[in-house]
C-alpha cells in the first residue's frame, strides 16, 4: 500500500521577547506584507509597547493606554493581512470588525 503524505508543516507563533526590537518585527513583517512600511513601523512599535506594558506591576497595567490597535484605510490596502500577522507573532486574538457598519 502506498504510504500516505507527511502532514503539513505547523507554523509556530513567534512570541514577543524582550529582545525582539521594532526593527525586527519590520523585519518579519517584510516576509509577508509589500509596501505599507509606516503601518509596519506602527504596528512593530505597538508590539513592543504590549510587550512593555505586561512587563508592568498588574496593579499599573490598566494604567497605561492605549491598549488597543486600529487599522484604518481604504479596501484593498493590507490592513486585515498586517493585523493577522500582528497577532500570530504575538500570540494573541485576532478580532475583526468593520466599522462601516456602524456608521
Amino acid at each position: 500500500p502506498p504510504t500516505p503524505p507527511p502532514p503539513p508543516p505547523t507554523i509556530e507563533p513567534k512570541h514577543m521577547s524582550s529582545d525582539l526590537r521594532p526593527s525586527q518585527v519590520v523585519q518579519e513583517l517584510e516576509k509577508h506584507i509589500v509596501g505599507q512600511n509606516d503601518a509596519k513601523r506602527a504596528v512593530a512599535i505597538a508590539m513592543r509597547n504590549r510587550w512593555r506594558r505586561r512587563q508592568l506591576p498588574e496593579h499599573l497595567r490598566k494604567e497605561v493606554t492605549p491598549r488597543n490597535v486600529l487599522l484604518v484605510g481604504p479596501t484593498g490596502c493590507g490592513k486585515t493581512e498586517v493585523a493577522r500577522r500582528m497577532a500570530m507573532m504575538n500570540d494573541a486574538p485576532f478580532i475583526k470588525v468593520e466599522a462601516t457598519k456602524f456608521t
